[in-house]
């Protein structure tokens, strides 16, 4: 499965800790920032978003300092449904019920060690579709 991962300066060093731990695993594809330097992270989420809908099947890690501006940003693009999650529950229901496609993290409110745990669970957990579904097919027809 490939992966795409992005994210503004707040979340720099979590994102290279991230990339390290999943590498093994997936195929991860970097998209940024590369660097501490300020950034615009709407910049970026619209990045992680095009490169999502373009290639079915993968799936997105966007990161911020709270994960609350990418996931507003990733969320104005048809067919991405990206979840802010702040425990491996909530990583594992929105891919169960929801068929997120983006994962949303914030790296200053989860330590990395959670953040790795919570990126591994999304990306291992599948869609149970049946009646979730029919409310996945809703949303994207909003």
């Amino acid at each position: 499965m490939k992966i795409f991962m992005a994210c503004d300066h707040a979340a720099f060093e979590a994102k290279e800790a991230l990339k390290a731990a999943l590498a093994g695993s997936f195929e991860i594809q970097d998209l940024g920032t590369h660097s501490i330097d300020s950034v615009h992270y709407p910049l970026y989420a619209q990045s992680l978003a095009k490169e999502v809908l373009a290639h079915p099947g993968s799936k997105g890690v966007l990161l911020c300092g709270s994960g609350i501006g990418v996931s507003i940003a990733a969320n104005r693009f048809k067919g991405i449904r990206a979840a802010l999650c702040h425990d491996v529950d909530d990583a594992q229901m929105s891919r169960r019920h929801n068929d997120a496609n983006v994962l949303c993290l914030g790296s200053r409110k989860t330590p990395v060690e959670t953040l790795i745990k919570m990126a591994q669970a999304f990306l291992k957990t599948d869609f149970e579709g049946g009646r979730h579904q029919t409310r996945v097919e809703m949303i994207d027809q909003m």
